[in-house]
């Protein structure tokens, strides 16, 4: 498997956890490590791109996060 770009990593996870999936779902659908998943789940959050849910014990991306998929997408499209 080829490296992948941060923004890349960052649209993949964000991908995967619009349904909301537990970390380890994320980690096994998105092909990262647990050490990479960690640090882009605590970044994501930060930022308000994706929300941890407490009750269900899930990872949910938000509205901001929708956004931000939507013009990475975007972007992708006109290269």
């Amino acid at each position: 498997m080829r490296n992948r770009s941060r923004l890349e990593l960052t649209a993949t996870i964000l991908r995967v956890a619009k349904e909301g999936m537990s970390s380890t779902k994320i980690m096994f659908n998105a092909y990262v490590s647990h050490t990479q998943l960690k640090e882009y789940l605590a970044l994501l959050i930060h930022n308000g791109l994706l929300e941890y849910q407490k009750g269900e014990r899930i990872y949910l991306t938000t509205q901001k996060g929708l956004d931000f998929l939507h013009t990475y997408t975007q972007m992708n499209d006109k290269t």
